[in-house]
């Protein structure tokens, strides 16, 4: 009788926990038109241009989130749709994936998976967008670390000028001390 009733309560917990699951998966599904539901293997532009409206209108965290889950997808399964969407997404976070990896990946999409020409399109201007915030970063970090040294030699000179006026003030101090002795060994030569 014990072991009905716990198989009773095992089954009534794996119902709620399915239809929790489902519960969750259908929010997850309004934040990620397509990325979640059937394996995606070729998205339509009209998808992707939802996909980049809805990534726009999310918070930061959620944006983020959505990114890393993608990464995630594409490193898993390699997909032209997910990829696609990190293309679209990269454009708006971080998250979204490395830039040249994404775009080595774009550029080994055979044109013959791209058979609408708007699709076509639309990655030619994603991925001229995506070489130009490259070359900016790049461009970025390198004038970080120019005025990283340029700090570093300047904090070094501070340092090198604050010895010499160290220096400079103790001789006087040490002149000063030799004109004291010199005028008190005077005053008592004079006695």
């Amino acid at each position: 009788m014990q072991s009905l009733f716990m198989r009773v309560l095992t089954l009534i917990a794996s119902l709620l926990a399915i239809s929790g699951c489902a519960e969750v998966d259908s929010s997850v599904r309004e934040h990620f038109p397509t990325v979640y539901s059937a394996p995606v293997v070729h998205s339509d532009i009209d998808e992707l241009l939802d996909f980049g409206n809805n990534l726009v209108n999310m918070t930061t965290a959620s944006r983020t989130e959505t990114c890393r889950s993608l990464v995630k997808r594409q490193k898993d399964e390699p997909e032209i749709g997910v990829l696609l969407h990190l293309m679209v997404g990269r454009l708006l976070s971080d998250a979204c994936g490395d830039i040249p990896k994404i775009l080595d990946e774009i550029a080994g999409i055979p044109p013959s998976s791209l058979s609408d020409e708007r699709m076509r399109h639309l990655v030619a201007i994603n991925t001229e967008a995506l070489k130009r915030i490259n070359s900016a970063s790049k461009r970025l970090g390198s004038l970080e670390r120019k005025q990283k040294t340029v700090q570093n030699v300047l904090e070094t000179k501070d340092a090198t000028g604050s010895k010499k006026e160290e220096s400079r003030l103790l001789r006087e101090k040490l002149e000063a001390i030799r004109s004291m002795e010199k005028q008190l060994d005077e005053t008592s030569e004079g006695k």
